[in-house]
């Protein structure tokens, strides 16, 4: 059996002892116990890491609880937080209006080539814990006040309902694994190397007209995602 394999079975014993939120010993601790290398030590925890069973907080580690799920299912990320019992929470990084550069950005959205749009950018929290970074897209013709009266931290669905009587009629979405960027992983505060859940979305009203484009990055480590599957006729 390969030594971090041994060590990192042993930090799982740990981590059930220890209970969600406690601090792990430091490194040198650790590998004196159970009597291995610093960099077999790295190795074990790198694993649990990307399993998401610890993540880092400052400068230690510490034991994480479950993943939060969310439903592949037209629906708000604060919805699915709240339904799990944690607190959803958005910080908002840019709210900017561009023309439309190309075609299929155009397409898309519904609009022509240099029409304009709104790009939305905001870390997504749960628990004040920074969990993904969230891009949307949407035509200003459609909210042309975004600007004045959207609150970034609440949720865009809502205000698209509320603002402009927009009311979600279906969509496509396209989940893939990543790398996050350098800039990425900065914003979410997660090492680079750190795997991570991308999700393309596309959405149009109750009258078939686009109104959002969405690029969610979610942190591989403290996120999984669920659908229901029926059976075909």
């Amino acid at each position: 059996m390969p030594k971090y394999y041994l060590a990192k079975a042993q930090l799982t014993e740990l981590l059930d002892e220890l209970g969600e939120g406690a601090t792990l010993p430091a490194e040198r601790e650790l590998a004196e116990r159970y009597g291995v290398a610093r960099e077999t030590l790295r190795l074990a925890l790198r694993e649990l890491l990307l399993e998401g069973r610890v993540r880092r907080q400052g400068r230690g580690t510490v034991v994480a609880g479950p993943k939060i799920e969310q439903p592949l299912a037209l629906g708000s990320y604060t919805e699915g937080v709240r339904r799990q019992g944690h607190t959803p929470g958005r910080r908002l990084i840019g709210l900017e209006r561009f023309a439309a550069a190309d075609d299929d950005a155009a397409r898309e959205l519904g609009v022509e080539r240099g029409d304009f749009v709104w790009h939305l950018e905001r870390v997504l929290l749960v628990d004040d814990e920074r969990v993904g970074l969230e891009s949307t897209y949407a035509p200003v013709a459609l909210l042309p006040r975004m600007d004045e009266d959207f609150d970034p931290a609440g949720s865009f669905y809502a205000y698209a309902r509320d603002a402009g009587g927009l009311v979600s009629g279906g969509g496509e979405e396209r989940i893939e694994t990543v790398l996050a960027t350098p800039r990425e992983a900065l914003l979410v505060g997660t090492p680079p190397a750190l795997p991570m859940l991308l999700l393309h979305r596309r959405s149009w009203d109750a009258q078939g007209r686009p109104f959002e484009r969405v690029r969610t990055l979610y942190r591989g480590d403290r996120f999984s995602f669920s659908t229901e599957l029926r059976a075909g006729e």
